[in-house]
């Protein structure tokens, strides 16, 4: 196992996860999993003192009932001005009746103080924004409350696309599983890469899905809209870098060009051009951050034909572009 290069601190970073009842089981188990295997990891490296002490809070302080049936161990909240490192708040079902309980609510505000960074994973963003600790800020939550989040918190910038999002000392993710992601990413800045590479092998999951990939492919979405071009869809995915037309489409599809683009605008809410430019920025992106290979070579094997055209998709869709997509993203 690798030796975490940075700088240590002589007592371990407390970890606080905030649980209440109806909570998303693994809002709570997936980060916590990913710092409790960090202290395996840096013990096996030989390193006497674990980096996290982790606690698992809650009101109740017994115990709680998660989402899933399953019951959660807690210790009662911790009073305000004792030392913590990060505080994480987690999602689920159980957060409306957790944000109307303005003691808890107060707890987080003031609680938030106390910490040296804070996070949210999913549905947690509800609470840490009654709070007010995300005025202000740019947000992540899962892609189907997003909207909703930012009706209901208008002083906050939520981001429907990210896995999650850093904005200063704040953390926030998006549903379920990103709260990992996020919680690995907590480990690199803390630890190195090295030690949190180590940690998601021993937890057989991806090293870090960037904060910036979307929260779920534009394939996938295509597909969720309607399966009936599924075929074509994996037929564009290969054939990227050369010239798709719409005749080229249709006649993959057997219909006629005006049947064709008047039912797959139907059955997937965008026409077949948006659609293909689409899928060649989402395989742009990949190749961005999993090749160093450089823009222009990129540009040619989406069928972009030129930078300046993959530059102009990646502003209209992602407003960012290429060279800064790479340089933000990549790992």
């Amino acid at each position: 196992m690798p030796k975490h290069p940075r700088f240590q601190p002589t007592a371990s970073r407390v970890i606080e996860v905030l649980a209440y009842p109806s909570v998303q089981l693994l809002d709570v188990t997936g980060p916590s999993q990913v710092f409790a295997s960090t202290n395996d990891v840096v013990a096996e490296a030989g390193d006497a003192t674990p980096p996290y002490e982790l606690r698992v809070v809650s009101r109740a302080g017994l115990g709680v009932a998660a989402s899933a049936g399953v019951g959660l161990a807690t210790v009662p909240l911790p009073p305000v001005g004792t030392p913590l490192d990060t505080l994480v708040i987690a999602g689920g079902p159980g957060v409306e009746a957790a944000i109307a309980d303005p003691a808890l609510v107060d707890w987080i505000r003031l609680r938030a103080k106390d910490a040296r960074r804070v996070a949210s994973v999913c549905t947690g963003a509800f609470l840490l924004a009654a709070s007010g600790v995300l005025d202000g800020r740019r947000v992540a939550t899962h892609w189907s409350l997003a909207a909703e989040l930012a009706r209901r918190f208008p002083a906050i910038h939520v981001e429907p696309d990210p896995i999650f999002v850093r904005d200063g000392r704040v953390w926030t993710s998006a549903g379920v599983t990103s709260g990992i992601d996020l919680a690995l990413a907590l480990v690199e800045e803390d630890l190195g890469h090295a030690t949190a590479l180590a940690v998601a092998r021993y937890l057989v999951v991806f090293l870090k899905r960037p904060g910036g990939q979307a929260q779920f492919s534009t394939a996938l979405a295509l597909q969720a809209a309607d399966d009936r071009f599924g075929a074509l869809h994996a037929w564009v995915d290969k054939h990227l870098s050369e010239e798709i037309s719409l005749s080229a489409l249709a006649r993959q599809a057997g219909m006629s060009e005006r049947s064709f683009s008047r039912r797959y605008t139907e059955a997937t809410g965008m026409t077949p051009a948006r659609a293909v430019e689409r899928l060649r920025v989402e395989a742009a992106r990949r190749l961005l951050l999993e090749s160093r290979q450089p823009v222009k070579r990129i540009s040619q094997r989406c069928g972009f034909g030129s930078e300046e055209t993959m530059r102009r998709s990646f502003l209209r869709l992602l407003a960012v572009t290429p060279q800064d997509y790479r340089a933000r993203f990549r790992a």
